[in-house]
């Protein structure tokens, strides 16, 4: 039995797993509030507490950050995670930390066609890279590579490169977002915190008048985020500065996807992870994205020819975590 996490800012998911069901069904699993818990250690103490199967022999987990020597502090989130604490503790033996998209990575191979959403069919190549965009809270980029065997997925931190606005609207948020935090990364603006960044500079430019009834939303909300995609996909009519909002967002997220494609070559696939591409769907399979996916000018024809598929599991990097955690076992 091994127990694999996704950790975010706001939720972690721990569960438990065995060689016999496998990466996609839990023998135990629980959802802990993470800004409630000073670590990870004392939520997965806890689930162990209750959980009552005993210790397991390995565990994998999936956190929000970059992994430096079996450490890492979790992004928007005031939690350092280090294994050999986190072995110490729970007494497991073997205990890995992976990034949450190096997980979701991990979950491709265990993923069936329901679990993905083809926004490009594509030629891919057999054993050609793979990559992944993930915007959630933050955005998270990975790259899958084969190593004659099977994929091996490594973590990046790409999303904090700088962003290239592709058009005027564009340099407008590029300027409007650096003169409020300085530097201005693709996570600034391709993510929940982006959307809060592009719907702030959509309302700034005087262009757009925000309803009434959004701006009392707005103002009790503590997330605006989800109100604006209520604005922009559920309101009739919808409310324009929403959903332009959504719909720069996903030109940005295009862009970017194509960046990391030919950044890594990615004949092989580009999936797109995360909690919020399969909420905005209708305006990802409109056409919006693959334009900005594919304008990148002599090689345009290289990026149509490239898979893009929306991972729709929200269980994705829970699975991947536990993928590793049972090869650890093994």
């Amino acid at each position: 039995m091994i127990m694999a996490g996704d950790i975010g800012a706001t939720k972690t998911i721990l569960a438990l797993f065995n060689k016999e069901t496998g990466p996609g069904k839990t023998i135990a699993e629980a959802v802990f509030p993470s800004g409630d818990y000073p670590g990870l250690e004392e939520i997965a103490s806890e689930f162990l507490s209750h959980a009552a199967h005993g210790i397991p022999t390995a565990a994998c987990f999936g956190v929000a950050g970059p992994v430096v020597n079996g450490q890492a502090n979790i992004t928007n989130l005031s939690w350092n995670v280090s294994v050999t604490r986190l072995r110490s503790i729970l007494g497991i033996p073997h205990i890995s930390l992976i990034n949450d998209v190096q997980a979701v990575g991990y979950s491709i191979g265990s993923l069936d066609a329901t679990d993905l959403k083809t926004i490009n069919e594509g030629r891919p190549v057999k054993g050609g890279a793979k990559a992944i965009i993930a915007p959630g809270t933050g955005l998270g980029e990975a790259i899958l590579l084969w190593d004659g065997r099977g994929y091996r997925c490594y973590p990046t931190e790409g999303s904090h490169a700088d962003f290239a606005p592709a058009d005027e609207q564009q340099v407008g948020l590029l300027r409007h977002v650096g003169r409020k935090f300085g530097h201005v990364s693709w996570e600034r603006v391709c993510s929940g915190i982006g959307i809060s960044n592009l719907y702030d500079y959509l309302k700034a430019t005087g262009d757009y008048e925000e309803p009434d009834w959004l701006k009392e939303k707005l103002a009790v909300a503590i997330d605006p985020v989800p109100e604006i995609f209520r604005g922009a996909m559920e309101a009739d009519p919808p409310a324009e500065v929403c959903r332009t909002t959504v719909k720069m967002f996903v030109s940005i997220l295009g862009a970017e996807a194509g960046n990391l494609a030919l950044k890594t070559l990615a004949t092989g696939g580009i999936y797109i992870g995360g909690g919020i591409a399969p909420r905005v769907l209708d305006l990802i399979i409109d056409g919006t994205f693959m334009e900005s996916f594919t304008n990148k000018g002599r090689l345009a024809g290289l990026l149509r020819d490239i898979p893009v598929r929306i991972v729709m599991n929200p269980r994705a990097a829970l699975m991947g975590a536990a993928v590793v955690g049972l090869g650890m076992e093994g």
